[in-house]
């Protein structure tokens, strides 16, 4: 399985939830679904496996001001080992 994005509009704005597995290919659909400015949040609870490569966008768009919800523990262990390393 691959990813699947599914838009969620909220009062606070948009929210991606993302379900299966963030892949090297998948890497252009997950840029274009957060460059909208509308997105407030990402939704992980889904989420089986990740890239590297989406690890490091979802680590820059959190850092910009995007929440990521019900991040997995692994997840959130790599975006800040990411951060300490930059």
């Amino acid at each position: 399985m691959t990813c699947r994005i599914d838009r969620v509009s909220t009062d606070q704005g948009l929210v991606l939830r993302i379900s299966g597995r963030i892949t090297q290919e998948d890497l252009d659909v997950l840029r274009n679904a957060l460059s909208d400015r509308s997105v407030a949040a990402v939704e992980l609870t889904e989420l089986e496996l990740i890239d590297r490569g989406a690890l490091k966008l979802l680590a820059i768009h959190e850092a910009n001001g995007i929440e990521l919800r019900h991040c997995p523990a692994y997840i959130r262990e790599w975006i800040t080992r990411e951060r300490n390393s930059s």
